[in-house]
């Protein structure tokens, strides 16, 4: 029984015995059974032969008794990008009153001036050496910094002024969000390699508050997943500035909130090119 048309994690499976399945798991063309089964919601689940296989496959169910069957797909949203839109409905928070500076934020503000110079702001190259030496300050991550690709994607979601570069507060917001990000991906990198899998990757990018659907997990594994199916820390973190960069930007142009957008060609030139 699942109840839902979501996803299903790791979990389910760990604490729910499977109803009916196969009498031999065997590498054949084609597979047969016949089951009796009590009335409910199932999943079926087809699977290669081998881990980390992909396959076309068609799936035939037929029952005695009136049925229906859909993909399990989950909704595609951003909980965030939803969250922020609920507070602009209901009114600007109040401000808050600015809390002493941590001792970080001293850290990196006094990185961060040694570096930007008199403007007060940031390339991609600069950000490039301020994150390496920002993260040699937590040796509990092993890692050699961000690849000046990836810098460039952090830019184009933080910079909020069009100049193509990022303010102290624009690398202090940054900054929170790799941070939040960074302890979802030690949270699946049990094994302290700096890389986590394409299936923890599917949680990982749940917990982050992105809800996908297959063929988009599909995409984000053969974009940043190496040659093992494997994510490393770097790869990690661009995904989920891209993911956010996008999703914003998308709720930017859908004026009607009706989830569908018109673009001209050099809108989404502009869009593409700088994401």
């Amino acid at each position: 029984m699942i109840g839902s048309q979501q996803h299903l994690q790791k979990d389910f499976f760990l604490y729910n015995a499977s109803k009916a399945k196969c009498k031999s798991y065997i590498n054949l063309r084609e597979v047969s059974e016949r089951f009796c089964l009590p009335p409910g919601e199932y999943v079926i689940i087809p699977s290669t032969f081998d881990p980390h296989e992909e396959g076309e496959f068609i799936l035939r169910v037929f029952s005695e008794k009136n049925s229906t069957s859909e993909e399990t797909e989950n909704t595609i949203r951003s909980d965030q990008i939803e969250q922020g839109k609920n507070r602009t409905k209901k009114g600007k928070p109040k401000p808050q009153q600015p809390d002493e500076e941590s001792g970080e934020h001293k850290m990196f503000r006094a990185i961060y001036q040694q570096i930007a110079g008199e403007d007060m702001q940031i390339c991609a190259n600069e950000l490039k050496v301020v994150m390496k030496r920002v993260l040699e300050k937590h040796n509990d991550m092993k890692t050699e910094g961000f690849s000046l690709e990836s810098c460039r994607s952090m830019i184009a979601l933080m910079d909020t002024d069009g100049t193509g570069k990022l303010n102290l507060q624009e690398f202090k917001h940054l900054w929170s969000k790799i941070k939040a990000w960074q302890l979802i991906f030690k949270k699946y990198d049990k094994d302290k390699s700096s890389t986590i899998s394409s299936f923890e990757m599917r949680n990982a990018v749940n917990d982050a508050g992105f809800r996908l659907n297959n063929q988009l997990y599909d995409i984000i594994t053969m974009r940043y997943a190496d040659e093992h199916l494997n994510i490393d820390f770097d790869s990690f973190i661009c995904c989920f500035v891209r993911l956010e960069g996008m999703f914003r930007t998308f709720h930017a142009f859908d004026k009607n909130g009706d989830g569908t957008i018109k673009l001209n060609v050099l809108e989404w030139l502009q869009l593409t090119m700088y994401a």
